[in-house]
């Protein structure tokens, strides 16, 4: 479910996806389709790991990546979830042959 809200989303970043949820800063995010298919990709992924243990292991591979890279952005990029995001979000079909827990190709 998309649901626009900005007050929930930093600066620098267009949307959040909280299973079930892709909280989007702009309406006109809702048709931005490379956007959406990142996020859904992330929505898999939390569906996958059961959400919560989607979130330790996001927060704790960050907190590795930004001690090795010493910098938030290069950190952030380099997290295996984002990877794999950012990686297929212009395949639109790509969730639609994802072999299940595919991000660990990119840890």
């Amino acid at each position: 479910m998309i649901v626009v809200f900005p007050k929930l989303i930093a600066k620098s970043f267009s949307a959040v996806t909280i299973y079930p949820f892709v909280f989007i800063k702009h309406k006109a995010a809702k048709t931005d389709y490379v956007l959406l298919n990142h996020e859904y990709i992330h929505l898999q992924q939390q569906k996958e790991l059961l959400w919560v243990i989607f979130f330790v292991w996001y927060i704790l591979e960050y907190l590795i990546k930004l001690a090795y890279y010493r910098n938030t952005y290069l950190a952030y990029r380099h997290i295996s979830f984002e990877r794999e995001a950012y990686f297929f979000e212009n395949d639109l079909d790509y969730l639609h042959k994802r072999p299940w827990f595919s991000f660990i190709k990119f840890l």
